[in-house]
């Protein structure tokens, strides 16, 4: 079966309206959702001096917003330039080439390069292409999978992998300590040195109606934490106080979003964050985004520091493959 890609749709040069099939129901449109004026979301230095300042803001930040934007993070621009060009060189490649990876979520191949699929008639697509590949462990790895071109993908992705899974384990120690506990506790709970990262590429072409589509629809992210770079497009939008607030572009800063398994594992005090992706008319958006996820055989509950008869456990306890499965399925977890 050939899938259609949105790219080669938005390449085509005379397309004025958008297939039937992009157009969001009414009150998921965004121009019947527009989000808040005037407000910004947190920004974080991780060199904030004073340490305990620096868990109190974080803290603050995961537990009001489940969001921030990082900056002072210590991985160099220059890198995170390097794998923003390998990523952007791959989509720019002939439809035949970025083929020989196409995934097939059917079957459970979810790496590679994937547009999201309808499941039934009434289901929207999301205006998106991307590349999806794991990144750590060595043992969950296929380089059969990564881009082959450009050549130097593997290189400058290994290196970011390094430079992102330290900055991982200091949002990790600092977040645990923000709950009380030691600086271990949360690493050690999503799985330790078997910590999975996830590469996923995410590219929104220009769309010619982009107040009727969207490039990711409301969601929350079923991993521990995303760490996520864009481009200078905008399009981000969190959900807070019941109205979507724009998250701006702020130069060589991450965005860090807190998952699923952080909020069961904080018993609720720190919260996943709704978000979506909105498109634009004139420039093509993308963003690179690792996502942290525990084991498969992962058991993820609500860590017993945090529960007592004043703090009843909000969640259940079950093994990531499992929570992975209801959150695919749309099921009660």
């Amino acid at each position: 079966m050939t899938t259609e890609r949105v790219q080669a749709l938005a390449c085509i040069g005379n397309l004025k309206e958008l297939p039937e099939k992009f157009i969001r129901p009414t009150d998921e449109r965004p121009e019947n959702t527009k989000p808040l004026e005037g407000v910004t979301v947190p920004i974080i230095s991780l060199m904030e001096s004073d340490g305990d300042l620096l868990v109190k803001e974080i803290h603050k930040a995961c537990s009001e917003w489940g969001f921030f934007l990082l900056k002072d993070h210590g991985i160099s621009f220059g890198l995170i330039e390097k794998l923003q060009e390998v990523g952007m060189e791959f989509f720019k490649q002939p439809h035949e080439e970025k083929e020989k990876y196409a995934n097939d979520p059917s079957i459970g191949m979810f790496e590679g390069y994937g547009t999201k699929m309808t499941k039934n008639l009434d289901e929207k697509v999301e205006w998106v292409d991307y590349f999806f590949h794991i990144m750590s462990p060595p043992s969950k790895v296929d380089y059969q999978i990564w881009p082959q071109m450009p050549s130097s993908y593997r290189e400058v992705t290994e290196e970011y992998k390094k430079e992102v899974m330290k900055l991982i384990d200091r949002l990790l120690e600092l977040l645990s300590e923000g709950l009380g506990l030691e600086g271990k506790a949360l690493k050690s709970s999503v799985g330790g040195d078997e910590i999975q990262l996830e590469m996923k590429i995410n590219m929104y072409p220009p769309c010619p109606q982009p107040e009727l589509a969207l490039g990711v629809e409301p969601h929350t992210d079923m991993s521990a934490l995303t760490l996520l770079v864009p481009n200078d497009v905008p399009g981000l939008q969190v959900w807070k106080d019941n109205n979507w607030v724009v998250v701006d572009y702020f130069p060589n800063a991450f965005f860090v979003h807190v998952g699923d398994q952080i909020e069961v594992l904080s018993n609720g005090k720190y919260k996943s964050v709704l978000h979506r992706s909105t498109v634009n008319k004139e420039r093509t958006r993308m963003s690179w985004a690792v996502f942290c996820a525990p084991p498969h055989d992962a058991m993820i509950g609500p860590l017993p520091e945090l529960v007592d008869e004043q703090n009843p456990s909000k969640y259940s306890t079950k093994t990531f493959s499992d929570f992975r499965y209801c959150k695919f399925n749309k099921l009660p977890q």
